[in-house]
């Protein structure tokens, strides 16, 4: 796994080994992020579930101005810090060791993200736990875009219920990326 662009571009990062994260392929990667980039100048971004943070990483390398990581296991939260000081991004980061959930509620009251993504365990809904917490909160307002990665049999019908819109919808061969924002009057 590489850092496609950016002031870290070509960079490799390192991942824990196991089945315990799936880190995102770089064509998916980079498709990913030719979608997100007029959201990304001088932003703040949040990397829930992080892995190995190469997905907050390549937002900071291509211009985001902070990045919140959180992922809840040590191994995967050393191999977070590790890549941030080999990328020499690691000023511009906040690493927190904690479930989704927990962090959200922790972050209550900061302002809001230009950018959330997610990529939770595949078929255990939990994106739908943390797009729940979300509500109400300072995090997100009516121009926080919301990115899901999830499998292809992830459904999305309670995500209007909860009061989201869906923007935009990217299906790949293994996954899919779901983008939301808040919903309600423009």
């Amino acid at each position: 796994m590489r850092v496609i662009a950016g002031k870290a571009r070509s960079l490799r990062l390192k991942t824990i080994e196991g089945m315990d994260t799936r880190p995102t392929t770089d064509r998916i990667k980079e498709t990913l992020f030719n979608m997100l980039q007029p959201y990304l100048a001088d932003s703040r971004f949040l990397d829930l579930f992080a892995g190995s943070g190469g997905i907050g990483i390549e937002a900071l390398s291509r211009g985001a101005d902070s990045c919140v990581f959180v992922e809840q296991q040590k191994k995967a939260v050393d191999c977070i810090r590790e890549n941030l000081r080999f990328t020499r991004l690691d000023q511009q980061a906040v690493v927190m060791m904690t479930d989704a959930v927990s962090a959200v509620r922790r972050l209550d009251g900061g302002k809001p993200f230009h950018c959330i993504f997610m990529d939770p365990p595949y078929n255990k809904k939990l994106e739908l736990d943390v797009l729940e917490a979300l509500i109400g909160t300072t995090l997100v307002d009516r121009d926080t875009l919301i990115v899901v990665e999830a499998s292809l049999e992830t459904t999305w019908e309670s995500v209007e219920e909860l009061g989201y819109e869906i923007v935009k919808e990217k299906r790949y061969k293994t996954n899919q990326h779901l983008f939301l924002k808040k919903g309600g009057e423009r």
